[in-house]
């Protein structure tokens, strides 16, 4: 079958959040087609350029979430009236919505209603004049949605909007409704495609919306991380109208992806629970885990002897929501009971802040553990260590590792912990914190403590440390669960079955009509809707069960 793969910021470039899963994926599916419609997420991302892509990749569209020019579509009068009433409903449905995430009633029917028709009303109005990049930022928008926000029965947090929040909020709607103005939704494009298969929610999740709605395409929606939950950590210093108005955005437009997809899957049960408070039916989910390539690890699973008993390893992307002080602070009551231990701190900074929180981290390691030496002659070393991987010693994420008897993960904040599935494929026993999917991933193979809790995270390195055969029981037992449920082969599988199950769901939708407008009877051959180019007069490699066969018999056939 031909799948239309939805991206943001990820596959096919090179670097990208999601693009390694994407790749395993299409690689893995070597069966069907893909067509891949990626959104960048800068100018840095499109100069590096794409992966190699294999040959089962038929197309790729690219379009810049981070900028857009000025399509200079002039809107006429009946033009302009179409616009004005449908970003007004719009805007009526994110003045009066209230948040799907806070457990009670949810938000009512008509109001989700108004919110998809303008929204559909807003992409034909887009298809039929060319764009809407200039009418998103017109003063037309600004002032429907100050109407919006100023009309009885408006939130009051609306009501409190003052011109800076209007504009602000008009800028951040337009910029996510950029998606409605690609030349995308035609025949030969997602119109041409069995099943759109969205690589996350929000506005990845859109184009798929839109292929629906013209089209009928199925739509598949997988996050790993939830969008709207990732709004809702974002934006802290926005003011109170901003944020609700915002909010009402991406949780209807994730109500309305819920309700349009023929499944969803998340990634986790942590993910999970967020999509069902959102409005996702439960009998559309189903959970599928990452996939994580299990041979870069083997050797280090299949030898738990060749750890240093006496190291703790941290590996992983430096920044706050990893909790670093916590580690440091645990480890200074983790040095009291056993002397000889090390922690080695494996991983660069993510972005700027990341830069500064590992300076103040180095800092602290400094000040808190002064170096040591064995004698006066001797050069002093310090038990905590700050190191990259790509190096002589770590060269790989699996001899990082490999080196340390416990791996200890401290975060605060945490989807799908892949680091610590690495380290259980390691078969390396593990300490962590309570968040996220962590319990879910490692199951009853590791400890785990209260997050920003350094004293119990401490105890539980120190039970470990001072307990081998408890270390290499936990570990046979984690790394037995990340090949049962984690590896690349159970994902790919996970997803072969989704889309034959969808595509056997869906009907017939392309109808050829006669010169009257009616429908054609057997226009289209049964075989059109079998996987595969049945009709291709190429010719093809005989299958390994044909070249078995008795020579009389294949003569016969010819």
């Amino acid at each position: 079958m031909r799948i239309g793969l939805l991206t943001e910021g990820g596959y096919p470039y090179v670097g990208g959040e999601g693009g390694l899963w994407c790749d395993r994926l299409v690689r893995g599916l070597g069966r069907h087609e893909f067509d891949v419609y990626a959104f960048s997420s800068g100018e840095v991302q499109e100069d590096a350029g794409w992966v190699p892509l294999p040959p089962q990749v038929g197309r790729v569209r690219t379009a810049p979430l981070w900028t857009a020019e000025d399509d200079g579509v002039v809107y006429g009068r009946r033009a302009r009236r179409r616009f004005s009433e449908h970003y007004g409903e719009l805007a009526t449905a994110l003045c009066t919505a209230t948040d799907p995430t806070i457990p009670g009633p949810q938000p009512a029917t008509a109001e989700a209603d108004r919110f998809a028709t303008a929204l559909r009303g807003l992409a034909e109005l887009a298809r039929d004049e060319g764009g809407l990049v200039a009418a998103l930022r017109s003063e037309t928008a600004v002032r429907a949605l100050e109407r919006a926000c100023r009309a009885p029965g408006a939130l009051r947090t609306a009501r409190e909007a003052r011109v800076p929040d209007l504009l602000a909020v008009t800028a951040h709607l337009e910029r996510a409704l950029r998606p409605l103005s690609l030349d995308w939704y035609e025949e030969d494009g997602l119109g041409a495609v069995d099943l759109c298969h969205a690589a996350a929610g929000g506005v990845a999740a859109l184009p798929g919306l839109l292929a629906h709605h013209f089209f009928g395409i199925p739509l598949l929606v997988t996050e790993y991380g939830v969008r709207l939950r990732t709004h809702y950590l974002t934006r802290p210093d926005a003011s109170p109208a901003v944020r609700s108005l915002l909010a009402a955005f991406h949780g209807r437009l994730a109500a309305e992806t819920y309700r349009r997809a023929a499944f969803i899957t998340p990634g986790n049960t942590h993910a999970r629970r967020w999509q069902e408070r959102c409005g996702a039916d439960r009998a559309k989910l189903r959970t599928v885990y990452p996939g994580m390539d299990a041979a870069p690890f083997a050797e280090a699973g299949e030898s738990p002897e060749s750890a240093d008993p006496h190291t703790l390893v941290w590996v992983g992307r430096v920044e706050p929501a990893k909790d670093l002080v916590s580690l440091l602070h645990a480890f200074v009551e983790i040095r009291k009971e056993e002397p000889k231990t090390r922690l080695r701190i494996i991983g660069g900074p993510s972005g700027p802040e990341g830069a500064a929180y590992l300076g103040h981290c180095e800092a602290l390691a400094t000040q808190l553990f002064p170096d040591e030496a064995e004698g006066p002659h001797s050069v002093g070393t310090n038990p905590v260590s700050f190191e990259e991987i790509g190096g002589p010693d770590p060269a790989t994420p699996a001899d990082a590792y490999a080196s340390g008897a416990v791996t200890v993960l401290s975060s605060v904040v945490e989807g799908f912990p892949a680091g610590l599935v690495e380290a259980m494929l390691c078969g390396r026993a593990t300490v962590s914190t309570d968040v996220g999917a962590v319990v879910e991933a490692i199951g009853g193979t590791g400890l785990v403590v209260p997050p920003r809790n350094p004293r119990a995270l401490a105890e539980a390195c120190v039970s470990l440390l001072r307990d081998p055969e408890r270390r290499v029981r936990l570990g046979a037992a984690a790394r037995a669960r990340a090949l049962e449920l984690f590896t690349v082969e159970q994902n790919i599988s996970a997803f072969h079955g989704i889309y034959l199950e969808i595509v056997a769901r869906t009907p017939v939708r392309r109808l050829l009509l006669d010169d009257t407008g009616d429908p054609l009877p057997f226009a289209a051959p049964a075989e059109a809707r079998v996987p595969g180019h049945w009709t291709d007069p190429a010719s093809r490699a005989v299958p390994t069960w044909a070249m078995d066969t008795p020579a009389p018999a294949t003569e016969t056939a010819r």
